[in-house]
């Protein structure tokens, strides 16, 4: 069995008998099926060349699509089961999820050539006789994706939407804003993308590496440019979670308005978009005027993740230097007037204010785990990125987590220890490190371990400059975290990763080629995929590229 996640219940027939399609089957689609049977004929279609006509009165379907909510009942919501005999396939589904995820599995057992833009001639298509029965572990299965440091262009967006939901991941978390550029349009601050989505200039490699691009950087999302995306996810159960970073990593947003700064101890005024990496000094003053600035952000947010697809914004929290606020006095009467805890206390109050604010409005708010220092209200989620120390604490405060620790799923890190590996970033985490990864630690009671919601694996995109190098770092490595938040395996230690490695060379590395993903192939990477004389990140402790 080939299957990438690796489903719960999967019985084939010991004699080998198949079901063979003929040239124009017929597609049974029944009520509520109506999305996955558009989707069916229009992806699965366009590989084999079948247009899939709904079956008359009286004719028998090779396809069949039903909606099955006692499967919901016994197995849960995402849910779904297909048996194939000789009378054909029928997909059941819990809802129109489950039966999505169905879909995925279909397609995969069909084999890799199903996973082309055009039907390759001679091609015949079968399956084998049998049952699945499946559901996820995890209700969040997500990747985030950086497009602030490198601008990826909305159709390669849409493209990692089909990629997530190959592997039964149904979370996109977007990166929005950063220090190097702001991606999405609001129309009331038109700066924003007008001079805060454009760099100069980007450091080649890592922030120690001498060199330089010298060619201008950037890019943005239109707002129907997001609505498109939205519905384009939603349309394949894949919920796309909005990040806009406050009070930190701020400067693109500052450079375009220079009042958002701390003008009483910096000429905000003389700001560019930032064209180097790191933790950057420039944060947002802690003023009332900046509040209703980030209240009309997000108002326009709202407005494009609507909040039955998109019910988490995600505000970041992380990494915010506090130097100009000890120097500002601006900021110094604002702690005396709000009466918090120093500095500390005035990120808290950021972040406080937008999670009573979201709240109010029908969201959730979602950050990263710094925001824990001063106290979340109850519907608070928190990613965990800093190891699991800051989720275990969320989850045992009561609130619910996303597992994303840097050390296990941070997709930037290098894959291997060899001094071919592009840009090599922190620590080395293979395909087997990242199969072994566990969302939920040994320690967390079992009350604080119903928190956690899933887990997510985080791409940051400084040293990773096009899709090539994104596709590089993620892939493979998303397909064994695919299987950890989906499958039900065993403790990390008893993972049967040689089984794992099988079914990638058997068939998954063949779905990848006629996707047309740029992974890093088994043996390293290729000639044209390495980067010599960048320099990456080291490991702690390590010089550049060890």
């Amino acid at each position: 069995m080939d299957l990438i996640p690796a489903p719960q219940v999967a019985v084939f027939d010991e004699g080998g008998r198949r079901y063979a399609f003929g040239p124009e089957p017929l597609l049974g689609a029944g009520p509520g099926t109506e999305g996955v049977a558009r989707l069916l004929r229009r992806e699965l279609g366009a590989a084999t060349g079948w247009s899939l006509p709904a079956a008359g009165p009286g004719a028998a379907a090779d396809v069949r699509l039903r909606l099955d909510p006692e499967c919901g009942e016994r197995m849960g919501h995402e849910s779904y089961g297909i048996t194939v005999d000789g009378t054909g396939v029928e997909l059941a589904g819990a809802s129109p999820a489950g039966l999505f995820w169905g879909l995925q599995t279909l397609r995969q057992l069909l084999g890799p050539d199903a996973y082309r833009k055009a039907p390759l001639p001679g091609r015949a298509w079968s399956l084998p006789h049998g049952r699945i029965a499946d559901s996820p572990r995890f209700g969040w299965r997500g990747l985030m994706l950086d497009v602030a440091r490198h601008f990826l262009p909305k159709d390669g967006v849409l493209r990692y939407i089909d990629l997530l939901a190959a592997h039964k991941l149904n979370v996109l978390h977007l990166h929005l804003t950063d220090d190097q550029g702001w991606r999405v349009e609001i129309k009331r601050h038109p700066r924003l993308t007008g001079v805060g989505a454009w760099r100069a200039r980007s450091r080649r490699g890592h922030r120690a590496s001498p060199l330089w691009n010298e060619t201008p950087h950037g890019g943005y999302y239109t707002q129907d440019d997001i609505r498109e995306i939205v519905a384009y996810a939603a349309e394949r159960h894949v919920r796309v979670v909005p990040e806009i970073d406050v009070p930190g990593h701020s400067q693109a947003a500052i450079a375009a308005y220079p009042e958002l700064g701390n003008t009483d101890v910096v000429d905000t005024s003389a700001l560019e978009v930032w064209d180097d990496w790191g933790i950057n000094e420039n944060v947002l003053a802690p003023t009332e005027a900046v509040v209703r600035f980030y209240e009309g952000v997000f108002e326009e947010l709202l407005e494009l993740f609507p909040a039955e697809v998109s019910p988490f914004v995600h505000v970041g929290g992380d990494e915010c230097p506090k130097e100009q606020w000890k120097a500002s006095a601006v900021a110094q009467e604002r702690i005396r007037e709000l009466g918090v805890d120093g500095e500390d206390g005035l990120q808290s109050w950021f972040i406080r204010h937008f999670d009573t604010w979201l709240a109010e409005r029908g969201r959730r708010l979602i950050g990263w785990d710094e925001i824990l220092e001063g106290g979340l209200a109850p519907g608070a989620a928190v990613s965990s990125w800093r190891g699991y120390a800051g989720g275990i604490a969320a989850a045992e405060a009561g609130h619910d987590v996303v597992m994303c620790p840097e050390q296990q799923v941070y997709l930037d890190h290098r894959q291997a220890g060899g001094a071919e590996e592009p840009v090599p970033i922190g620590y080395v985490r293979s395909l087997e490190d990242v199969y072994r990864f566990e969302p939920i630690p040994p320690k967390l009671s079992a009350e604080a371990a119903a928190h956690v919601l899933g887990a997510q694996a985080n791409m940051w995109t400084e040293v990773t400059e096009d899709q090539a190098r994104v596709d590089y770092q993620v892939f493979p490595r998303l397909a064994a975290f695919a299987e950890v938040v989906w499958s039900r395996l065993p403790e990390p230690e008893e993972r049967d990763f040689a089984w794992f490695e099988g079914r990638m060379a058997a068939a998954h590395y063949g779905r990848l080629d006629a996707l047309g993903v740029g992974y890093r192939p088994p043996g390293g990477p290729l000639p044209w995929q390495r980067r010599p004389g960048v320099l990456g990140r080291p490991a702690e402790g390590a010089p550049p590229n060890v």
